[in-house]
């Protein structure tokens, strides 16, 4: 690849660092390697970014990534994934290694201005919660006053878990460590009595515990963390072809096309559906994205719609059966909603 972003060191600090102008062309220059670069998470955060035994790599996040390559090559197999620590994940971003980071990562004001990148579309409404052992016998968040609390670091976690505590009048103990496994060791090894970071990610967590009954999560949610995949800022194609695979994944949700059917609606009389799947005559959506005119098509057959990404990622088909909540549909009391596709 020949168009990146100026280096940058990978220790550098995640807060502080200016972000250097970017080249646009990523786009072009993903075309002419043949497959998408991916940032996910490197600590097999199940539900969201994990490898199997295998070496297969699923999870919501990870569909994002997919969609992105059945988007650009009418191939959802096309994507190479780099697994990165959230002290990383950015700096990686910044420097051209990764194309795109699809990491359970928060859009937030500092992201998008300070570090230079773009965000558009939330794939998962989240929020910071806290994870307990049973026996500490607490049933809010609001009786921790005093506990040694597991955060990781290089994360917006701290600066809500701080603002937490002190807006409640509580005193904590901070238990910091840089990498997500050492936060998971130690608040198995019992050396913190809470875990806090997005609700999701505790879920996650405690069915990797050993005896996962032995814990629950608490009702609060304290902060707002909408997560979403991230690019570089100054390469608005590359920001469009993104940003509209996930709508088309939410927009396919929404007209009820599913992977299973996909063809039978490809049918439809109805012009709305035929434009999304590309069989509008004279259509130029996808030649106006820089794709061809089946990416929705391809996303949607080789991926699935949100909904199906959802249930078996997080949902009910998955051992996290996390509700949708936030995540259903504008039409069933949810936040997702995507734009017309005409």
């Amino acid at each position: 690849m020949n168009k990146k972003l100026l280096s940058v060191a990978l220790g550098a600090a995640v807060v502080g660092f200016s972000a250097p102008a970017a080249f646009a062309g990523t786009l072009d220059d993903v075309k002419a390697k043949g497959f998408v670069q991916c940032g996910v998470n490197g600590s097999n955060l199940a539900g969201f970014g994990a490898q199997d035994s295998s070496g297969n790599w699923s999870g919501l996040d990870v569909d994002v990534c997919r969609a992105v390559a059945a988007a650009v090559f009418g191939d959802a197999t096309k994507v190479k994934y780099t697994p990165l620590s959230a002290k990383d994940r950015f700096p990686a971003l910044q420097s051209g290694e990764i194309d795109m980071l699809a990491r359970n990562t928060t859009w937030t004001a500092s992201r998008d201005s300070q570090l230079g990148f773009d965000f558009r579309v939330v794939n998962y409404y989240d929020g910071q919660g806290f994870m307990v052992p049973k026996s500490l016998n607490v049933k809010s968040a609001l009786e921790l006053s005093g506990a040694a609390v597991c955060v990781q670091s290089g994360t917006t976690t701290e600066l809500n878990l701080a603002d937490y505590f002190k807006a409640n009048g509580l005193e904590y103990k901070p238990v910091v460590f840089e990498k997500q496994e050492e936060v998971d060791a130690a608040y198995q090894s019992g050396r913190c009595d809470v875990y806090t970071t997005d609700q999701s990610g505790l879920y996650s967590i405690r069915l990797s515990l050993a005896n996962p009954d032995d814990h629950m999560v608490l009702p609060e949610i304290i902060s707002k963390e909408p997560l979403g995949p991230a690019v570089r800022q100054n390469d608005s194609k590359w920001l469009d072809v993104v940003t509209w695979a996930h709508f088309a994944m939410v927009a396919s949700e929404e007209f009820g096309i599913t992977s299973a059917n996909v063809d039978e609606m490809a049918k439809s009389e109805n012009p709305d559906i035929k434009r999304f799947l590309g069989e509008e005559k004279d259509q130029t959506i996808g030649k106006d994205l820089g794709l061809d005119e089946k990416w929705a098509y391809n996303i949607v057959k080789q991926v699935g719609n949100y909904g199906e990404s959802f249930e078996r990622n997080v949902g009910a088909g998955s051992p996290l059966k996390i509700e949708r909540g936030l995540n259903a549909l504008w039409t069933k009391g949810g936040l997702q909603y995507a734009p017309p596709i005409r």
